[in-house]
């Protein structure tokens, strides 16, 4: 499908947008990154918590590294600062080193401060985003090192993950692939053994890997993770389920504003990178419907609020950073390629809301959340295990990209 037509108008917002976030990426995000984060040996310090205070005890995150690998090397491939490519080569080079295992495959769930295992666990999540920023730097580069990672990673995923039976992929095991008891990324998620986050990031890091590396076996996959998310994941009501039994049976009434317009865009991204026309069409058909779904949480002021729980009626309305960033992408989405004027909109709302409320122009990088109170959040991590570069900065490089 072709994208519409566009008013000068709308043009010339659209423009205008680019200019500021591309500002905000390479002044206040990535320096951020390179000036705070990086150790004096070959690895990255674990933490900053939300007052500026370095944390050199607390552990390195396999999520964290791959994010930071992920954001940089897309930073390198759009404007080839060499500053980009030096960080996204020291995130390879400690992913290949200390997080890889080289005896069963896959890669650790977090180190010691200094580089040794510490949870060895091989959570599918935290392999997928190892995928996403390796492919993406043979993508900026043609690094053959980062692109026979990738595979290797993918072939364990495949191996091991994939339900045969009963379709998707199972959430965690042992650092030797054996059954494990807890599941779960963090607390707050629901010990279940299949998740639409984890379903969401291998359907990302797959349709990233599969721009560079044309398999049989990857296609099959990734026109399948598609189907899942059609068939099993996404609700009548546009919204995703979130947490599923072996057999896809969800007994959870959650929504997650964040996640839902997240994949509104990712899985519209997957369907134009995989190239089927069929699927393409019945994917463009639900990407309004499932970004309409997430609406019910965006704000008159424009900030999109975090969760709804059903069951006991409770919302988090806090404005978390990277549900923030997420709606500006996938509201923009909609006008980039839909032709919706009210996407783009509510893509420059809150961008907006991002300005007032949650940049730190002081300090460099974004708060973690503005409150359902109106206050700034200084008690989660500046940067860390969850708090990334790749939310604010994808959302920044997305709109940058789209229009060149």
């Amino acid at each position: 499908m072709e994208k519409p037509q566009k008013t000068a108008a709308e043009l010339f917002a659209a423009q205008a947008l680019a200019t500021q976030v591309k500002k905000e990426l390479t002044e206040n995000i990535l320096p951020y990154w390179i000036n705070r984060m990086c150790r004096s040996d070959e690895g990255f310090l674990g933490r900053i918590d939300g007052m500026e205070n370095p944390d050199p005890s607390a552990p390195v995150g396999n999520i964290m590294t791959a994010r930071m690998l992920w954001t940089f090397a897309s930073a390198y491939r759009l404007f080839k600062d060499q500053a980009y490519l030096d960080m996204a080569l020291k995130a390879k080079n400690f992913i290949i080193s200390r997080f890889y295992d080289p005896e069963y495959g896959g890669t650790y769930w977090s180190l010691n401060p200094d580089g040794s295992p510490l949870d060895t666990k091989k959570q599918i999540y935290a392999i997928a985003f190892t995928i996403y920023g390796l492919a993406e730097l043979n993508r900026a580069t043609g690094d053959g090192q980062a692109l026979e990672y990738a595979i290797k990673l993918f072939n364990s995923i495949e191996d091991h993950s994939f339900d045969n039976e009963k379709d998707g992929y199972f959430e965690a095991f042992t650092r030797t692939w054996e059954p494990i008891e807890d599941m779960r990324l963090s607390d707050k998620d629901a010990n279940e053994s299949k998740t639409m986050n984890t379903h969401l990031h291998v359907l990302e890091a797959y349709t990233c890997l599969f721009r560079v590396w044309k398999n049989g076996l990857l296609e099959e996959r990734l026109r399948n993770l598609i189907q899942i998310f059609e068939n099993r994941i996404l609700g009548q009501d546009g919204h995703l389920k979130l947490f599923f039994d072996d057999d896809w049976n969800c007994g959870y009434d959650i929504v997650s504003y964040g996640h839902d317009i997240e994949a509104s865009w990712l899985i519209h991204e997957a369907a134009l990178v995989l190239g089927d026309a069929d699927v393409l069409s019945r994917i463009e058909a639900l990407v309004p419907h499932i970004a309409a779904a997430a609406g019910e949480g965006f704000t008159p002021e424009g900030g999109m609020i975090y969760e709804r729980n059903g069951a006991d009626g409770h919302i988090d309305a806090d404005r978390h950073w990277w549900v923030q960033a997420e709606t500006v992408v996938g509201y923009f989405n909609l006008w980039d390629h839909l032709g919706s004027q009210e996407g783009l909109e509510n893509a420059l709302a809150c961008w907006d809301f991002i300005k007032a409320s949650l940049i730190d122009r002081e300090n460099g990088e974004w708060h973690w959340s503005l409150r359902a109170d109106g206050t700034v959040n200084r008690e989660d991590d500046k940067a860390g295990f969850w708090k990334c570069p790749y939310h604010n900065g994808r959302m920044c490089m997305e709109i940058v990209e789209r229009l060149k």
